[in-house]
């Protein structure tokens, strides 16, 4: 089995509050975070490219607050 390739975002800040990703050799993309290391988020890369569009234009700010 190999071994995983996490990718840690810069905006996360310290070990407590971290989200990573990463993108699997079938090109699944993966994603959790620190609390629940063991609860992964799977999609594809389209589906990832829709959801980082759409956070670059606003429209999950609400959810931030």
């Amino acid at each position: 089995m190999a071994a995983h390739t996490w990718q840690k975002s810069s905006f996360s800040g310290d070990a407590a509050n971290c989200v990573y990703v990463e993108a699997a050799p079938d090109g699944v993309i993966k994603i959790r975070e620190s609390e629940e290391p063991d609860t992964i988020v799977t999609t594809t890369p389209n589906r990832l490219r829709a959801l980082l569009l759409g956070v670059k234009a606003g429209e999950f700010d609400h959810l931030a607050r």
